[in-house]
């Protein structure tokens, strides 16, 4: 196996486990800031590779990077109406009984003294906080990621660059060749001289700034002489050249063919092309959107992966991807022959994609996700809210405890999920080419 394959998976599990600490992290700095006794900050599941304690809290590291969490005592409130220092010795039901050795299960580990650290006990408002931090972080790493890949790197963009590619003979459209033949007549850019590595800067007195500029100068023009204004190793020149009329694709419509429309004959250059802070925020709201529409089209696009899992059918490339498979593209992208800057910056648009889709995933107002947690403290501060308007009693502490069996199935459902994406990354993986 190509080491820079096998380098690619670590460099991204690495990343990974990085960005789940500081997801955590966002989770356990407000805990402690509003006083909830956090007793583990843990990366990973399964056994424990290394950990240490400080103070009330066991900060380790587990085997199975995908994933990690904080420990809060008192995440569930006791049964209203008893002492919450005590729980009820039997439960009628099987979804009662469930309930109520969750409740016990969080109530073990309140020590006398502890009462009022529990997070069920904090205000609405310090709870929202406290679930929300984690995915906040992953959004401003992935604002992070994603400035770094815009605004350090660049995205990729045509410039007025004449390309080393660029065909030196006109070849008609209608003729499905890449590659001159003799006799071919001489495109108007090889007449005037022009080399690859110039750059196009003016059109008869228009200036050019991009790619999108020069073509619509030179189609819009037609047939006949023009001044083009290039630089060449830093120099400016000017070249008059003599257009000639071409029929040639539709811009926006490929099947379409535009007649007698100016041709000079160039190929444009593939550059890193940096962007702004501003564009940053666009890019990143573009990306957010789409991240939306795929989860909630999860269902939909979940039948696919089974499909491709188990159909040998394509996998979607706009389809989810478990961390397996992210990892596999990780390598492949290292091991691949992209240059090193576009290897970096395929990377870095993983690395963001990722924080941003477990940003926005752990926002689905279910539990165990953060989102449920979110909901149920936004529920309390509703009714917190109309209990003061209309001069009630305030409510007690909103009781996710009876949503346990729908968390249950919520997790069971993720965990068939993630099962699922697991097999799919290893029998019939995205990659780089689809």
């Amino acid at each position: 196996m190509n080491w820079l394959y096998v380098a690619g998976i670590i460099l991204f599990l690495l990343g990974l486990m990085i960005s789940i600490a500081l997801h955590e992290l966002g989770h356990l700095v407000p805990a402690k800031l509003f006083g909830v006794k956090v007793t583990q900050y843990m990366v990973g599941f399964g056994s424990t590779a290394w950990s240490r304690r400080k103070g009330e809290t066991e900060y380790g590291i587990k085997w199975i990077p995908f994933g990690g969490y904080i420990r809060m005592i008192g995440m569930l409130p006791p049964r209203p109406g008893e002492d919450p220092t005590k729980v009820r010795s039997t439960a009628t039901g099987p979804f009662q009984g469930l309930i109520e050795s969750a409740r016990e299960a969080a109530l073990e580990e309140v020590s006398p003294g502890d009462e009022n650290r529990v997070f069920y006990r904090k205000k609405w408002w310090q709870k929202v906080i406290i679930m929300s931090g984690g995915p906040l972080m992953n959004f401003v790493l992935a604002f992070v990621f994603f400035t770094i890949l815009l605004v350090g790197i660049g995205l990729p963009a045509e410039a007025p660059i004449v390309s080393p590619t660029t065909e030196t003979c006109v070849i008609p459209s209608s003729e499905r060749r890449a590659a001159c033949e003799p006799g071919d007549q001489l495109t108007p850019a090889a007449q005037a001289g022009l080399k690859p590595g110039d750059r196009m800067v003016s059109f008869d007195g228009a200036t050019i700034s991009s790619w999108e500029d020069a073509k619509r100068l030179i189609r819009s023009h037609g047939a006949g002489p023009v001044k083009l204004g290039i630089v060449r190793d830093g120099k400016p020149m000017t070249f008059d050249v003599t257009l000639i009329a071409q029929d040639r694709p539709n811009l926006e419509d490929p099947e379409k063919i535009d007649k007698n429309v100016g041709f000079l004959g160039v190929r444009p250059t593939e550059v890193m092309e940096q962007q702004s802070v501003g564009q940053v925020i666009g890019y990143m709201g573009e990306q957010t959107a789409r991240v939306a529409g795929s989860i909630f089209n999860l269902p939909e696009k979940m039948v696919g992966v089974w499909h491709a899992a188990f159909s040998a059918e394509e996998r979607d490339p706009e389809g989810p991807v478990g961390m397996v498979g992210a990892g596999r593209l990780g390598g492949e992208i290292l091991a691949s022959d992209l240059s090193n800057e576009e290897k970096i910056a395929t990377f870095v648009s993983l690395l963001a994609g990722f924080n941003l889709a477990i940003g926005m995933f752990n926002l689905i107002p279910l539990l165990p996700l953060d989102g449920g947690h979110i909901a149920g403290g936004l529920w309390e501060g509703l009714k917190r809210a109309y209990a003061k308007i209309m001069r009630r009693p305030q409510p007690k502490h909103v009781d996710i405890a009876k949503v346990l069996p729908l968390t249950y199935a919520a997790a069971l459902a993720m965990m068939i999920m993630a099962g699922l994406l697991v097999y799919a990354d290893l029998v019939n993986p995205l990659t780089l080419t689809n």
